[in-house]
C-alpha cells in the first residue's frame, strides 16, 4: 500500500517468512470495512484474493486483483488492515490507472510520483472519515498541500522520487509489476463489470448520503461526478448540431445548372451534370410554455444560431418555431436577436415538430429547445431531432431524439 513518509516502517516484522497466508484475518478486515461503510461493499468482495511474498504490502492490478503479503497481515492490526483494503479499493473505484493514462509521458514514466499523489488523494478521505491507517502514510501536508484535491493536482508538488516509495500495482499507476498475473491471469475483473461496479458503488453512496447524511466530502464528489458527470452543454450542443448538419449536407445529388467540368472535353455534342452538396436547412422548434426561463432559452438558442453561421447554414435556411401547445410564429433568421417568442400556454414539442417538418422547405435538421415536458412524437421522424433540454431535472425524450442538457441559468 503505501510507503513512508520520512523513516520507513520496515514492510516486514522480523522472524521468519509466513509459511500461509492468515486469510481469516485478511477477510475479517474486508467484512469489518464492509460493515463499517456499507455503500462499499460490492467492490470490497469483487476484488480476487492472490497471495505475494514480492508484494512490499498491499496492491491492486487493473483487473481488480488484490495482492498481499502474508508478512504485512500478521503484523498488521485488523483495524488498520481494514483501512488498507479501502484504500486499494478506492484507487480501482477512482479509476486511477485510467487517469494516470492522459497524463503527460514523462509524468507517467514516473509512476512512483504518481502512486505517491494518488495515495495523497484517498488518505486524506479515508483519515477524515476516521479510518485508522498504518504509519508511513501518504498525505497532502507532508508535501505542503492542501487536502480535499485530485492527485492530478498533487503530482506537481510531489519532490523526485523518494528511496522508500509505494507500489499500489497497476491498478494506481498503470505501470505492471512483476508480481501480477496479467490480463491472462485467473480471476479478475472485466472492464464492463469494472464500471458497472463503479456506478453501483456510486449510487449506493447516493442512498447512503441521503438515508444517513453523511458521506466523506472526496466520496461524494466522486460519486456525483460518475452519476451527473460534468459537462460543457455549449460544446455537447454545438456538437451535436454541427454533427446533424454534416450528416445532412453530406448527401450529394447531380445537377446542371453548373455542368461537370468535364464537358468541354466531350465537344459540347454532350453535356454532363455536375455534383452539388447542398447546404441542409434546419428548423428551431422554442417550446414558449409558461414553464420555460427565457435566460436559457436566449443562451441555448444563441449558441445554435452561431453554430449554424459557422457550419454555413444561415438566411432562408434556418426557421424558427415559436411553439406552446401550438405553433405561434414562423421566422427565418441568421441570429437570435430576430427571433420573436410568442405564447405562454401548455406545451405540445409534437405540434411544433410536425410544423417543422411541413413547412414548405423541409428541414433536415430539427433543433427542440424545451424543459422536455411535453409529447413527443409517438415514432422516430424522417430527419434528424436534436433537444436541448432546460431545467433541474428535464424528464427524457424518446431514445431516437438526441439529447443535450442546459443547466439552469447556464
Amino acid at each position: 500500500m503505501d510507503g513512508p513518509a520520512g523513516p520507513p516502517r520496515p514492510a516486514a516484522g522480523p522472524g521468519p517468512e509466513p509459511t500461509r497466508l492468515d486469510r481469516a484475518k485478511l477477510l475479517a478486515a474486508r467484512y469489518r470495512a464492509a460493515e463499517a461503510r456499507p455503500y462499499l461493499a460490492s467492490a470490497l468482495y469483487a476484488l480476487a484474493v492472490v497471495p505475494s511474498r514480492a508484494v512490499p504490502t498491499m496492491g491492486v492490478d487493473r483487473h481488480w486483483r488484490a495482492y498481499v503479503s502474508p508478512r504485512f497481515v500478521d503484523d498488521t492490526p485488523v483495524a488498520e488492515l481494514a483501512g488498507v483494503w479501502v484504500h486499494e479499493v478506492a484507487h480501482l473505484l477512482r479509476d486511477h490507472h485510467g487517469r494516470a493514462a492522459r497524463l503527460s509521458a514523462a509524468d507517467q514514466r514516473d509512476h512512483v510520483r504518481v502512486n505517491i499523489a494518488q495515495d495523497c488523494e484517498i488518505n486524506d478521505d479515508l483519515l477524515a472519515d476516521g479510518l485508522p491507517l498504518p504509519e508511513g502514510r501518504m498525505e497532502p501536508r507532508l508535501f505542503g498541500l492542501p487536502a480535499g484535491g485530485l492527485f492530478e493536482a498533487y503530482l506537481p508538488g510531489i519532490p523526485p522520487t523518494p528511496r522508500h516509495h509505494p507500489d499500489c500495482g497497476s491498478g494506481a499507476h498503470g505501470v505492471p509489476v512483476p508480481w501480477e498475473l496479467g490480463a491472462d491471469g485467473p480471476g479478475g475483473v472485466g472492464r464492463m463489470e469494472a464500471g458497472a461496479l463503479r456506478r453501483q458503488t456510486a449510487q449506493a453512496m447516493r442512498a447512503h448520503r441521503r438515508s444517513r447524511g453523511h458521506l466523506p466530502a472526496g466520496w461524494q464528489r466522486w460519486a456525483d461526478e460518475l452519476l451527473e458527470p460534468a459537462v460543457d452543454w455549449r460544446r455537447a450542443l454545438s456538437g451535436a448540431v454541427r454533427e446533424a448538419a454534416a450528416w445532412a449536407g453530406g448527401a450529394v445529388d447531380y445537377t446542371y445548372r453548373r455542368p461537370s467540368r468535364r464537358t468541354p472535353a466531350l465537344g459540347g455534342r454532350v453535356v454532363l451534370p455536375s455534383l452539388r452538396r447542398p447546404l441542409p436547412r434546419v428548423a428551431v422548434v422554442i417550446d414558449t410554455s409558461g414553464s420555460m426561463g427565457e435566460a436559457e432559452l436566449a443562451a441555448a438558442l444563441a449558441e445554435v444560431t452561431g453554430v449554424l453561421r459557422e457550419v454555413g447554414v444561415r438566411g432562408n435556411r434556418v426557421a424558427v418555431l415559436a411553439c406552446d401547445a401550438d405553433v405561434h410564429t414562423v421566422t427565418r433568421v441568421t441570429r437570435a436577436e430576430q427571433v420573436v417568442l410568442e405564447g405562454g400556454g401548455g406545451t405540445d414539442m409534437a405540434v411544433g415538430i410536425r410544423a417543422a417538418l411541413g413547412l414548405p422547405d423541409r428541414p433536415d435538421i430539427v433543433v427542440v429547445l424545451t424543459d422536455g415536458y411535453t409529447p413527443w412524437p409517438p415514432e422516430p421522424v424522417s430527419c434528424r431531432v436534436v433537444a436541448a433540454l432546460v431545467g433541474e431535472t428535464p424528464p427524457d425524450p424518446p431514445g431516437w431524439v438526441e439529447t443535450v442538457r442546459v443547466p439552469p441559468g447556464a
